[in-house]
């Protein structure tokens, strides 16, 4: 749900405070935050790395130089683009580090369509997971054409599956060829919106960020940033 401008400054306060306090010291405050943003850095580091481990690496790295940084934080951007900004900057160190290609960061936050990288196209041809996938996706796709209206959906498995011409359709369930364009139009409206829905319902699962894994960054990020303290 989007939020309202109201909303949106409400928490831009919110955060404005924990993070002075934060940098004064107060340790609760900065714990808050991370609860606060740690799914937003932990899926914007796995983003870039591609990898659950490597992810949770580098928001914990990430958190340890946005707390000693804070001061600097004076909240002109939103504390959560801030923090953004930082676990990219990490997780492409982390990315040259491992011998990988530099990686702009404009180039990682805007990435190029497949079609203008070659290995993704044959990966998708390649990979026996993207076969599964297919099947996975032709599964779903049939399974809302099963729930599109009885005229719509008759219309488009002649027209879209079948690929019967617009004529032939129209010859065969005896309607007006305006009319079978019509269904035709808004059965594939319908299939767009239910699939669309289904994979916004996946996206929010997607990398999943659940109370362990938001306990254990937490929890290796204080660790670490106590025994900094201490040396």
């Amino acid at each position: 749900m989007t939020s309202t401008p109201a909303a949106a400054s409400g928490a831009h306060h919110a955060d404005a405070e924990l993070a002075r306090r934060a940098a004064a010291g107060d340790e609760a405050a900065f714990v808050a935050i991370m609860r606060r943003h740690n799914q937003l850095v932990y899926r914007t580091a796995r983003g870039v790395l591609k990898s659950d481990a490597e992810a949770e690496d580098a928001a914990q790295d990430a958190w340890l130089q946005a707390w000693r940084a804070l001061g600097s934080y004076r909240g002109d951007a939103s504390l959560a683009s801030w923090l953004v900004r930082i676990v990219v900057n990490q997780a492409l160190a982390r990315l040259r580090r491992k011998s990988a290609s530099v990686i702009p960061l404009e180039a990682a936050m805007n990435p190029p369509l497949a079609e203008h990288d070659p290995t993704l196209a044959t990966a998708t041809e390649a990979a026996p997971e993207q076969a599964a996938l297919r099947a996975q996706l032709r599964t779903l796709l049939e399974q809302r054409i099963d729930r599109l209206p009885e005229a719509f959906r008759l219309v488009f498995m002649l027209r879209a599956v079948e690929e019967l011409s617009v004529e032939e359709v129209a010859q065969a369930l005896q309607l007006p060829d305006a009319t079978v364009r019509t269904r035709l139009f808004r059965a594939r409206s319908l299939l767009r919106e239910g699939l669309a829905s289904d994979i916004d319902l996946a996206t929010a699962d997607a990398f999943a960020f659940d109370g362990e894994r938001c306990d254990r960054i937490v929890a290796n990020v204080l660790a670490r940033q106590r025994a900094g303290a201490a040396d």
